[in-house]
């Protein structure tokens, strides 16, 4: 599946490059905070921020090109999976103007309790938000035992 649900366009920050223009490997876990926050701000219609029931819990990114400073950069993104706890999302970065693949990831949020300071099951509104967004269902394929 190549269709991304969130397509989201930033210019990078001079504060976000090396020495030589190019951007910081460091700096798109950031980039890929700003597209789950885009996603979220999408999805449920709200910035209210403090409402998010989850937690980053992975992150995994496989670089394929530079970036540059003066480059417009598209931030794609969309879930791939929800569990009983957590839920999987993938992304694309590419430069606007030759589609040139910049980096692929994925990340794994955990739903979380903040005052319990614990993971908790799914909420089944969440679950059923994701889902209508992404426009399929997002049930984790099961694991063959083997």
């Amino acid at each position: 599946m190549t269709d991304f649900t969130l397509v989201h366009e930033m210019v990078p920050r001079f504060r976000d490059t090396d020495a030589m223009g190019h951007i910081n490997n460091a700096v798109y876990v950031t980039y890929l905070e700003v597209a789950r926050q885009e996603y979220w701000r999408h999805m449920s219609g709200t910035t209210n921020y403090g409402k998010v029931p989850f937690i980053l819990a992975h992150c995994t990114i496989d670089f394929r090109s530079e970036a540059l400073v003066d480059e417009v950069l598209v931030l794609k993104c969309r879930c791939e999976w929800v569990g009983t706890k957590s839920f999987g999302f993938r992304y694309e970065i590419r430069d606007r103007k030759t589609d040139r693949l910049v980096i692929e990831a994925s990340t794994v949020q955990v739903c979380y309790d903040y005052g319990k300071k614990q993971s908790i099951t799914m909420p089944e509104d969440l679950r059923r938000a994701l889902e209508v967004f992404e426009e399929r269902s997002l049930a984790r394929p099961e694991t063959p035992k083997g």
